[in-house]
């Protein structure tokens, strides 16, 4: 209905121009605080070349574990995104490794084949269960529990040899696109501190790029691990849905939800995506064909510049779209290759059907009912007016997502919910014929740049650009692309169809060596 679309669209636009005016104000001369320089070249070393470098004893696990953990110290005070850590324990399993190195019971080549990552330390968001550390998903009412067992996420990077460092900060339940609790705070962008990390993998994000861990684990249900990767400046892959096990992290998605949500790798090299990858899919990884190499000027490329207009969502930044433009000038000069500019008019729904894909869950529990740790439901009207009087302990994020569930409720049985179900199923067809098994898509990570914290409020339907890849079950790599005007990371998704991971893994080797790849927000000295 064409008066619909003028409402929302006049919403939307009240709400940009207030909150640039709002934020513009609040932040105007606000100071960043730098973060420490770089005067340890440990720290800006890949995991792979950490793990072999540990192997052959150019280095020891202890003092790379050491290293990092001194770069934590000195960043979290400004960023705020460690919650919890083991550094004790890191620094004995550490040693440990070094041992077993130093024995030699193992030779390098078996070493490098049952445990490729010995002795290298990853990080993981608070949502994963990291046996001994907190695992609050940000909920208050979960401030005091500890896991009891690893994640299968973090055992198989166990059994891999790598060691857990510490969990990282989330947004309330991991179902915000901003990562801030009523339990551990906000956490603030290192590249401009007034600017936000992203959600739900925010803290992960943000540590990955302030060279606080070589790699970490992200989960990804709307776009939390490409997100937070895209406002932190470095790699984030979206598997295919089924490779790679949730089991382990809270809160647990249920009904078709569960395919929605997919575990992957988060770092600062593209080199590190597909070991990583190999490690978390553990007995399904071979479904990805990831030792199959890959001739980029074999593939057929497409791009889309935004998603037709929709009402609901920011347009696109004008550097966002020339960053765009600057890959498909690349392909064509490096490679002579045309990408084909297309249009898929269904993408302009894309959030009505994001959240009528997860409306159609009728076993799961609701968000209220998660709010309350499932005993129960949150009264979000209650919560509203305690928020007003700053006695809540739920972040507004959180509770304007319990509103919008009970919105999306009484739709679910309309007829134009069933077109919606029914639109989904078409994309998904033409997503899956248009890419076969040698296309690639170039899509927007998010129409902009990070904004500043709390803006999403203002803007809570932009994560549409990385949603509606989930609900197509796609694999993604969000692949950065330097720093805009702002001094903020840019980036693309590159899309690929199921099983197809490798492709897009292998495009964003080739655009990080176009253009730049992560750029340290620190000095280096």
């Amino acid at each position: 209905m064409w008066w619909m679309d003028l409402l929302l669209r006049t919403i939307r636009l009240v709400l940009e121009g207030a909150s640039r005016l709002i934020f513009g104000i609040m932040y105007y001369g606000s100071t960043h605080t730098p973060l420490p320089p770089i005067t340890n070249l440990v720290l800006l070393e890949s995991a792979t070349a950490l793990a072999t470098k540990i192997r052959t004893k150019k280095l020891t696990s202890e003092e790379v574990v050491k290293s990092f953990i001194a770069r934590i110290k000195e960043i979290n005070p400004i960023l705020n995104c460690v919650v919890d850590d083991r550094f004790e324990d890191a620094l004995q399993e550490a040693r440990e490794a070094d041992e077993l190195i130093r024995f030699g019971t193992m030779d390098e080549a078996t070493l490098a084949k049952t445990k490729p990552f010995l002795g290298v330390p990853f990080t993981t968001k608070d949502c994963f269960a990291v046996k001994g550390l907190k695992q609050t998903a940000g909920l208050w009412i979960r401030k005091d529990m500890v896991a009891e067992e690893d994640a299968d996420a973090v055992r198989v990077m166990r059994e891999a040899g790598a060691i857990p460092l510490c969990v990282t900060n989330v947004s309330e339940l991991c179902m915000w696109w901003e990562s801030c609790n009523t339990i551990y705070g906000r956490t603030n962008n290192p590249y401009v501190n007034c600017r936000i990390v992203g959600g739900s993998s925010g803290g992960e994000g943000c540590l990955q790029s302030a060279c606080g861990a070589p790699f970490g684990i992200g989960s990804d249900i709307g776009g939390s691990i490409r997100m937070p990767s895209f406002f932190n400046g470095i790699f984030g892959h979206k598997p295919t849905y089924g490779i790679v096990s949730n089991l382990g992290q809270e809160p647990v998605a249920s009904g078709e939800a569960k395919e929605f949500l997919v575990t992957g790798p988060m770092c600062k090299y593209a080199q590190d995506l597909g070991p990583m990858l190999k490690v978390l899919g553990a007995g399904n990884s071979h479904m990805l064909k990831l030792d199959q190499k890959v001739d980029i000027r074999n593939l057929r490329y497409f791009y889309i510049e935004d998603d037709g207009g929709s009402p609901m969502v920011t347009p696109i930044q004008t550097e966002l779209r020339e960053a765009q433009r600057k890959i498909v000038q690349h392909l064509e000069k490096a490679y002579g290759i045309k990408a084909k500019k297309i249009t898929l008019k269904k993408l302009k729904a894309s959030v009505l059907i994001y959240f009528a894909k997860l409306g159609s869950v009728e076993e799961a529990h609701t968000f209220c009912e998660e709010l309350a740790l499932k005993k129960g439901s949150i009264n979000v009207w209650m919560e509203l007016v305690k928020w007003c009087v700053k006695c809540s302990r739920h972040t507004f994020a959180a509770l304007l997502l319990g509103v919008l569930e009970k919105l999306n409720n009484h739709n679910k049985h309309t007829e134009n919910f069933t077109k919606l179900l029914a639109m989904c199923a078409d994309l998904k067809q033409e997503m899956k014929e248009l890419l076969g098994d040698d296309g690639v898509l170039l899509f927007p990570s998010h129409p902009t740049v990070a904004p500043y914290h709390g803006q999403p409020l203002f803007r809570p339907f932009n994560f549409a650009y990385t949603a509606i890849i989930n609900v197509m079950l796609l694999p993604s790599t969000q692949c950065p692309l330097g720093l805009g005007s702002e001094g903020l990371p840019l980036g693309i998704q590159v899309v690929a169809n199921h099983y197809q991971d490798h492709l897009s893994l292998a495009v964003a080797t080739e655009l990080e060596k176009a253009f730049g790849g992560w750029v340290c927000p620190s000095e280096v000295k």
